[in-house]
């Protein structure tokens, strides 16, 4: 039975590539940092099957003890501080992290008596390309394995360093070690501060407060009232304001994209560590939509045609410095490795929106960053307006049907 090492099983990288290797038979072995709360969320429903150990890629010594006493035949570094914005305000602790742990993981294996019988994998990004990107003859932009890296931010620096890193142990020491330079991969188990969950979670979240409102007054919503940051529902005959619900609040929308699903560049990861020579690998759909078709395919999953109403920009939201543009090119992987992404993109934003319309709310009420006491704030509980309303719900239409708009 083959043995792997994921750092960075509980995110939703992790959680996947877990599932998959439970599936091809490993022994799977999964590092955790000792927090005061669970973090197991993602694996839960898997971790019977798994060695879970503690450990910290910042701690070279602890890294090293995890690869001897776990003998691991592939080594998967998923682990890092990988929200873009969050690096520009922890930027010590980015590098720290997202550069510093792989090289302990490089040097571990490296001085193990087991150097070559293990494979190691890195989690690269294609935000090392930053803004640049090469054209074909036809005009139409792209990023492959020899577009030049610019980085546009203190994470992707970070990752450029470790993914220079892996190629100098590759070449210098004769290490089977591969990085997947991977484009943006989205999952139902995707973090809430990443922009298409942040969406589909406030989508799921509305869906079920208009329900919840519905259910409170038993009637049908007549009238939706849209001002500059809420939006109001109002009893249809007396248009008494019954409850208010915070717009979705974004940056920029214009950004370009390449969006997968985290089930499908899993498979790659394995792939690459399955081939007689390592190397590096461009993981991506080949296709490039903006933030604001992302916006059409979740508002569509519920009905919802025009969703500009419900968003409001806000310049807290945008970034210092913006990649404008991301569509890789994954000719070498469908060559080399035989891989193919699955999912589509409508797929991916359809089942993100079911799974939170279906999980309800989120968990982190402070999402988009509003003060509780401001006039901002994401919504006012219906008791907040209960009192005033009194009289006129009695002459409010009850209902039966129930719609999304």
């Amino acid at each position: 039975m083959k043995k792997a090492l994921i750092f960075g099983i509980t995110g939703q990288d992790g959680s996947y590539l877990a599932e998959f290797l439970l599936g091809k038979g490993y022994e799977v072995t999964g590092v955790t940092r000792r927090v005061s709360i669970n973090t197991t969320e993602r694996i839960s429903h898997i971790l019977p099957k798994l060695n879970i150990v503690e450990g910290d890629i910042t701690d070279a010594f602890n890294v090293m003890r995890v690869i001897e006493e776990t003998e691991p035949d592939e080594v998967y570094n998923l682990a890092a501080q990988s929200h873009v914005g969050t690096s520009f305000s922890q930027t010590h602790l980015t590098l720290d992290v997202t550069a510093g742990g792989v090289w302990n993981i490089l040097e571990a294996i490296r001085h193990s008596p087991r150097c070559f019988d293990m494979r190691f994998y890195q989690a690269s990004t294609s935000e090392l390309f930053g803004k640049n990107y090469d054209e074909t003859e036809n005009g139409e932009k792209f990023q492959n394995e020899k577009t030049q890296f610019m980085p546009q931010s203190p994470y992707a620096v970070a990752k450029m360093a470790a993914h220079n890193m892996v190629r100098i142990y590759r070449e210098g020491y004769g290490m089977h070690a591969s990085s997947g330079i991977l484009f943006n991969h989205e999952s139902e188990r995707r973090g809430e501060h990443f922009v298409t969950r942040k969406i589909t979670k406030w989508v799921g979240e509305f869906v079920n407060f208009k329900r919840a409102v519905r259910k409170e007054y038993n009637l049908k919503i007549i009238e939706t009232v849209f001002t500059e940051d809420k939006i109001m529902f109002k009893c249809g005959n007396t248009g008494e304001v019954l409850s208010k619900f915070g717009k979705l609040r974004l940056g920029n929308l214009d950004a370009y994209r390449d969006w997968g699903h985290a089930a499908d560049y899993v498979r790659a990861m394995w792939m690459m560590l399955q081939q007689d020579s390592p190397d590096d690998y461009v993981i991506a759909t080949g296709e490039s939509h903006t933030i604001r078709e992302f916006l059409d395919a979740a508002f569509n999953a519920v009905e919802i045609e025009d969703w500009s109403d419900y968003v409001m920009i806000d310049p807290e939201f945008y970034r210092p410095a913006e990649v404008d543009y991301l569509r890789g090119c994954p000719r070498k992987a469908k060559s080399v490795l035989q891989w193919e992404p699955e999912i589509s993109f409508e797929e991916l934003a359809y089942r993100m929106v079911k799974h939170d319309v279906k999980t309800q709310g989120l968990q982190r009420p402070d999402l988009q960053k509003v003060p509780a006491n401001s006039f901002k704030t994401r919504q006012i509980h219906m008791s907040d307006v209960q009192e005033e309303g009194q009289e006129s719900m009695a002459q409010c239409p009850p209902h039966n049907e129930m719609e999304f708009g």
